[in-house]
């Protein structure tokens, strides 16, 4: 037995594409939202933590439909942020995506994110079940910290809308990655938000 830890991007944002930097879910979020919750019926978490953001906590909502037990609660240290900046060792083509973010940005999401590997990646509690509803970046984050990738590597694990991804630390051992972006639950048509383009 050990700690499990269950990552969930929320669900797609309506007027994302429109440049709206937040809000409610679109049908197609909410129906992504449903399934990914009937997806999570049969665990029992523990613990149940939420970005603050709109569309997380929209997506929250719905779950709550499905999982009326769970206890959500918001948390800053899940917030969509940007976890670190350019570096050395960087491909050039991941440059433009910093162009437009300040120092006192990058400065933030790495302070937000040292705590969050703190808070959620740090000694791991014999058989709990806990569940985050966050972001890409912030999923993106742990993940990378957990396979002890480089900073810059965060920009190349992209999650689908309420994709799943699944650690999981047994006592005395390291976390691990059990599985990323599982979108198992998801018909093709909503399989959404992923930052590159291929078949799933």
């Amino acid at each position: 037995m050990g700690h499990t830890l269950v990552l969930v991007r929320h669900g797609e944002q309506r007027d994302a594409e429109q440049g709206v930097d937040d809000g409610e879910l679109s049908a197609r979020g909410v129906e992504q939202s449903r399934l990914v919750a009937k997806r999570l019926a049969p665990l029992k978490f523990t613990n149940v933590w939420h970005s603050p953001f709109d569309r997380t906590a929209d997506t929250v909502r719905v779950l709550r439909e499905t999982l009326p037990d769970i206890n959500p609660q918001p948390s800053a240290l899940l917030m969509d942020c940007v976890p670190s900046g350019p570096s050395a060792q960087m491909p050039a083509v991941y440059k433009a995506f910093f162009t437009p973010r300040t120092d006192a940005e990058i400065e933030a999401g790495a302070a937000q994110m040292a705590d969050a590997v703190a808070e959620y990646l740090g000694h791991g509690v014999k058989g709990q079940t806990d569940l985050l509803v966050t972001h890409n970046s912030v999923i993106a984050w742990l993940v990378r910290e957990v396979l002890g990738a480089p900073d810059w590597k965060w920009l190349t694990l992209s999650q689908a809308h309420c994709g799943v991804t699944v650690l999981f630390q047994k006592a005395g051992r390291p976390w691990t990655l059990v599985s990323h972006n599982d979108v198992g639950h998801l018909p093709v048509e909503l399989r959404t938000g992923l930052t590159e383009s291929y078949a799933l």
